[in-house]
């Protein structure tokens, strides 16, 4: 059988019969450092220059695709000069072995820093994304970025070697159409498809490696390869924190960004992706800053800090708008989408899994409604903020929301700007009623806006919107029903609102009545 020749070829070249050979007359080969499929790798003396090099010597007998990718990985390799990737010196040939002569790099694998914890994921996350990008930059893709092709220095310089499947933008292909090329375990979704690539295929494999450095395990693992390629196209990764709660949320946010399945919604530079990794460690959550007060240096404004991305999920059941949705926001640096649901339960199990910064919660969905689903989010996750995405404007869904616990409410017919400053005030822990919510509201309000409630009148609204009916105010205020009408009617015609529940929608957002007051009411 071929398999048979083909050992047997590979078993007359043993790899430490090369030590103490001399290739080219200058090359003295001294140790073995590894050996693989295709080529082994040694430690040589260069005479010339005087100083140590790497050998990768290809194995005889190998195919003629093998051969091309190993010259093309010389030619690829050599127009990089950054010192981060590993240098390629020379391509030479004698009888017949050929040869690279590679920069010699004391070290360890990255292998040995499974697992790191986050300042050491980041210090040298940050690296191999920068060099990526610098290799990006010259239309040269790695395609088989792991732990094993990536040294580290004893003082912590990343080295990235063996782009022996790099592929330069003007290179000729040189495996077949539809050949999957590259190591499983890290293979981006459109490598496992043999689709086209791009640079965002390698920072997805940079998210596998992220993602095995700061967990200790792989985000999908199967001895089935077909199986595998398949979880990396469809199934989403499990979050880092189920597996390991002490893991930075913003941190987790960026590898979950870098591991989404369209290439869109990554980053997309390597530059962009190191410059979240380092935002990661070196600032506090959105939430945790936004209860912080402001501090300026030298008399001057706030100092600002780059922020890391705000975490969303998607609760909506119709699939198109959720996915034009995502689309639009995965565009977006300061933004990721780490989960998506279509309808109430599946909200739920995303919300509670991922722990998001922020949900866009639609209100009609199967199974559960969002109204439904809103008190258990805040019950269960009280540190999550839901913003409810929805097409219903009538008052009673908005004050109905509210009571259950969203932190704001825009209607679908928003403008994107709208939407995206909605969902940033929100995280910050404002209240956000986009303008297209009920604009009688507004006009009522901009007509009305100097007359101020008196505190019964207040107190009656924050029980409206509480959801408590004419009988329970008046029996908690102790009040007959005659004045509570009386009060109710001077409220309603100081806010311009044409019912109970728009006038206490209005008192909501005129600040006469708090969010605050009205979940506090809640857990009474």
């Amino acid at each position: 059988m071929w398999y048979a020749y083909i050992y047997s070829l590979k078993a007359q070249f043993s790899p430490n019969n090369m030590i103490g050979r001399i290739l080219r007359n200058r090359y003295d080969i001294r140790e073995l450092l590894g050996d693989g499929s295709t080529a082994v790798v040694y430690k040589a003396y260069d005479r010339r220059l005087n100083r140590d090099v790497a050998l990768k010597v290809l194995l005889p007998h190998v195919r003629e695709s093998v051969q091309k990718r190993f010259f093309q990985e010389a030619t690829a390799v050599a127009q990089l000069n950054h010192p981060n990737i590993m240098a390629i010196y020379d391509i030479d040939e004698e009888n017949g072995t050929h040869f690279l002569v590679i920069e010699y790099v004391e070290g360890d694998a990255l292998t040995s820093f499974i697992p790191s914890p986050p300042e050491m994921v980041v210090r040298l996350g940050s690296q191999m994304a920068l060099a990526l990008h610098y290799a990006h930059e010259r239309h040269i893709i790695h395609r088989d970025v792991k732990p094993a092709n990536i040294m580290v220095t004893p003082n912590g310089q990343v080295k990235i070697m063996d782009l022996g499947l790099a592929l330069p933008k003007e290179a000729k292909r040189v495996t077949t159409d539809g050949m999957i090329i590259g190591t499983p375990a890290y293979l981006s979704p459109e490598q496992a498809q043999a689709l086209p690539l791009d640079r965002r295929t390698d920072l997805y494999s940079l998210g596998v490696v992220l993602y095995e450095m700061i967990t200790g395990q792989l985000p999908f693992a199967s001895d089935d390869i077909p199986a595998l390629l398949m979880q990396h196209v469809k199934q989403p990764p499990p979050p880092p924190r189920l597996i390991n709660a002490s893991i930075p949320t913003a941190l987790e946010g960026v590898i979950l960004k870098s591991l989404e399945k369209s290439p869109a919604r990554r980053y997309q530079t390597g530059e962009t992706m190191a410059q979240a990794l380092q935002a990661s460690v070196h600032s506090t959550s959105v939430v945790e800053q936004a209860t912080q007060p402001s501090r300026s240096v030298g008399g001057g404004s706030p100092a600002t800090t780059a922020q890391p991305p705000l975490r969303l999920v998607l609760a909506d059941d119709h699939n198109i708008l959720r996915r034009t949705l995502v689309s639009f926001l995965s565009e977006r640096s300061d933004m990721i989408v780490v989960g998506e649901a279509a309808n109430g339960d599946a909200a739920l199990q995303q919300t509670f899994a991922l722990q998001p910064d922020v949900v866009l919660l639609d209100l009609n969905m199967p199974v559960k409604g969002g109204l439904e689903v809103l008190p258990e989010i805040r019950l269960g996750v009280p540190s999550v903020k839901v913003l409810v995405l929805t097409g219903r404007e009538e008052d009673w869904y908005i004050t109905q929301a509210l009571r259950a616990g969203a932190h704001g409410y825009i209607l679908k017919s928003a403008s994107e700007t709208d939407l995206i400053d909605a969902i940033q005030k929100v995280a910050q822990g404002s209240l956000v009623l986009g303008s297209g919510v009920a604009e009688k509201v507004v006009t009522g309000m901009l007509q009305n806006r100097n007359e101020k409630l008196t505190e019964d009148e207040r107190q009656i609204l924050l029980l409206v919107a509480a959801g408590y009916d004419n009988d329970a105010i008046c029996q908690r205020l102790d009040q007959p029903m005659t004045a509570l009408v009386e009060t109710m009617a001077r409220a309603m015609d100081k806010l311009g609102a044409k019912d109970r529940h728009a006038a206490a929608l209005k008192a909501l957002r005129r600040g006469d009545i708090l969010i605050d007051e009205l979940h506090a009411l809640q857990t009474d």
